[in-house]
């Protein structure tokens, strides 16, 4: 009978099947275990490099720390592992066991003793704790213990060593290659330290080789997406600007008749007016290289750098040509030399020089016009303005009610208007706006039209983008507390009755007593009936009442006077002073003109003028401010007591609606029409500021 093994132990023990036994657990073994760890690494690994960031899969460490770090390990693996241990004895011990016989042998250097103990040695120089820690073989006299102690003058040393016959030498070591090492590698480190923190420092501009180089933006033909089309309410500075164009497309026609192509156009205005736009509408329309860079690329910290920029500029504009240049914000190297010496740039004044040189030094007729743009002309330096170089300044001025309704026409394309909306009405609300105004403008009233889910924007948008742009964000959440809401509701009805009622004013187009921006808890607006280019006596007298009347409104309701007419005293005061010392409007003073403009001529920044008149003069100008702010008071307070009712009744809607229009105001002043305001100036053009006020009754 014959039993196999298998079904003789199936008997006896439970054997499994094929596919039991390939579903049982199998016990990894420990090669298994590490090749399961590393395994499980790099899956950790890759799954961390996969959900990088794009900047951490940039950032990759960079080869000369590898090298460092190399070099670092080698030194350690030569420290602890290259040598045996060796033991630093002192010399009274080294003398003790040379008596005592216990050393093998030693090596006599310039400085030190080495050389091996005997085994027997070991208890004497080693501490209890010591020996616990050494080699067996060691204490069992089997292995020798190497030393080392410094050598002390001692003349007796060589008979002592004799006498107890114990082998010695000596040695003289060389110590030329530790010191060309010494030298050698410190350079050779500093060295790559410098190559890399080259490349890193000059990788943005090219390398230190390429600091000289020009930043110049090159456009070629309508790579700016620009063109003329997308230029509006600048009629008189796009013709300009069309001629240049015209200039290198069609030289022949100019040149036939002896004339010569301007080098270098300046276009001028104010902020946000369009001068670059309108440059860059220019690269597009020209289709010629356009070299564009503002006057901020030509300052470096190197001396020399500004001026080799403008060289290679110069240079790959002629290459080119026909070409344009263009500068943005030239006053950053062309501010006037010599202005003040305290403030001197070495730098920017040889930038300054070889951009003069440059200008002088091209012939125009090889098709390169240098535009720039400038909101700060009045700093230029006169060398740069003059003739040769600059031949043509283009004003980009704010635009007027036609040109804002261009504006906004152009805008408007972009969004979606409502059918009634009448965008020349909004054009009459931006008086003094200019194009990036309008534009945001513009863009706010979409944002607030998308934010109520409406289809299309409507006139009420507009309202509230403009006012968001002149006074600021609504503040609706900001509390006050009922005394001052009261008096914000006095001053401004002050305000809003005084312009109303005093002729040479402007309308009133609105009043609110909700705070908007950084500091204003209310505000009142007025626009004017149309663009206004100069103003009379009458009307900078009228404007010094309205601003007066909030702080009169406050002394006559409640007796006492709140900080809140802070700014309208500063902008009175303002007024009156200018009205005196630069526009001759002063009795005792005369025709003399005895201040300069306190601002730039296109910037709202203070500018500081020298003080040409004496201390009496000084006294008399600040008389006459005060009689003339005196006067305005008077006179803002007569006309608010003699409609004290009127005031009531408009503080107490703006309490209760916080907001009040204009139909709202001529309802309760019995005002209907814009035309009876006109015929009430007109009227006070003719019979002069002291006019007699229609009283309430009349209204």
């Amino acid at each position: 009978m014959k039993l196999s093994i298998r079904n003789f132990t199936s008997g006896i023990f439970p054997v499994p099947s094929n596919r039991q036994f390939a579903e049982m657990p199998v016990e990894n073994g420990p090669r298994k275990r590490v090749a399961d760890f590393i395994a499980d690494i790099r899956k950790q690994y890759a799954e961390k490099k996969k959900n990088l960031s794009p900047n951490d899969k940039k950032y990759r460490p960079s080869p000369i720390w590898y090298f460092f770090v190399t070099v670092f390990l080698v030194l350690l693996v030569q420290n602890f592992l290259g040598r045996s241990h060796v033991e630093i004895i002192s010399y009274s011990q080294f003398k003790s066991l040379v008596k005592k016989d216990l050393i093998n042998d030693l090596v006599i250097r310039e400085t030190t003793i080495d050389g091996n103990l005997k085994a027997a040695a070991v208890k004497e120089i080693f501490t209890p704790e010591k020996l616990k820690e050494m080699s067996p073989d060691v204490l069992a006299r089997k292995t020798r213990v190497p030393f080392l102690t410094v050598k002390v003058e001692d003349p007796s040393l060589t008979a002592e060593l004799e006498a107890a016959k114990i082998p010695f030498s000596g040695e003289v070591t060389s110590n030329w290659l530790p010191t060309i090492l010494s030298w050698v590698v410190p350079v050779g480190l500093f060295f790559l330290l410098w190559s890399y923190l080259g490349r890193k420092i000059g990788s943005a501009s090219g390398g230190l080789m390429q600091i000289g180089k020009s930043k110049a933006k090159v456009y070629i033909e309508k790579k700016t997406g620009v063109t003329f089309a997308d230029v509006a309410g600048i009629d008189e500075a796009e013709e300009e600007v069309a001629e240049v164009v015209g200039f290198l497309k069609d030289p022949d026609k100019y040149q036939r008749l002896g004339g010569r192509i301007p080098k270098g156009v300046l276009i001028v205005g104010p902020p946000g007016t369009g001068k670059t736009l309108l440059a860059r509408a220019v690269a597009g329309e020209a289709g010629v290289p356009f070299f564009s860079l503002t006057g901020s690329d030509f300052v470096e910290m190197f001396v020399g750098v500004g001026a080799a920029r403008v060289r290679d500029l110069f240079m790959q504009a002629v290459k080119s040509a026909p070409s344009i240049i263009f500068i943005d914000e030239l006053d950053a190297i062309g501010k006037a030399r010599g202005v003040s010496m305290l403030t001197g740039n070495d730098e920017r004044e040889q930038t300054l020089n070889q951009l003069l040189a440059e200008m002088d030094g091209f012939d125009p007729n090889q098709g390169v016009i240098i535009m720039a743009a400038t909101n700060r002309p009045e700093i230029l330096d006169a060398a740069l303005l003059r003739p040769g170089r600059f031949d043509r300044q283009i004003l980009v001025d704010r635009p007027d009610i036609k040109g804002r309704t261009k504006i906004l026409q152009l805008h408007a394309k972009k969004v979606k208007l409502s059918a009634d909306l009448d965008l020349a009405v909004v054009a009459a609300k931006t008086p003094g706006f200019v194009g990036a105004d309008l534009a945001n403008i513009v863009n706010e009233a979409a944002l607030l039209a998308a934010r109520q889910d409406k289809e299309s924007i409507d006139m009420a948008e507009f309202d509230e983008a403009i006012e968001r742009v002149v006074a600021g964000l609504q503040k609706r959440s900001h509390v006050i507390n009922p005394k001052e809401k009261k008096t914000v509701a006095y001053h401004e009805s002050g305000h809003a009755l005084v312009a109303e009622l005093v002729p040479g004013a402007d309308p009133v187009s609105k009043i609110s007593i909700i705070p908007r921006g950084i500091a204003a808890l209310g505000y009142t607006t007025q626009l004017p009936t149309e663009d206004r280019y100069l103003m009379t006596r009458s009307e900078l007298l009228a404007r010094i009442d309205v601003l007066l009347g909030g702080r009169v409104a406050e002394e006559i309701v409640f007796g006492d006077i709140s900080t809140g007419a802070q700014n309208d005293l500063q902008r009175a005061t303002e007024i009156a002073r200018t009205m005196i010392t630069q526009f001759g409007m002063s009795e005792k003073l005369g025709l003399a003109s005895l201040e300069g403009p306190r601002h730039a001529t296109f910037l709202m920044v203070p500018t500081q003028s020298p003080r040409e008149y004496s201390e009496e003069t000084a006294r008399l100008i600040d008389a006459e401010v005060k009689q003339i702010l005196s006067e305005a008071h008077t006179k803002a307070r007569d006309i608010l007591l003699a409609h004290r009712a009127a005031l009531e009744e408009l503080a107490k809607l703006l309490l209760e609606k916080e907001v009040v229009d204009r139909p709202a105001l001529q309802a309760i002043l019995k005002v209907r029409s814009i035309d009876s305001m006109k015929e009430k100036k007109r009227v006070a053009d003719i019979h002069g500021s002291e006019a007699v006020l229609p009283s309430a009754e009349k209204d």
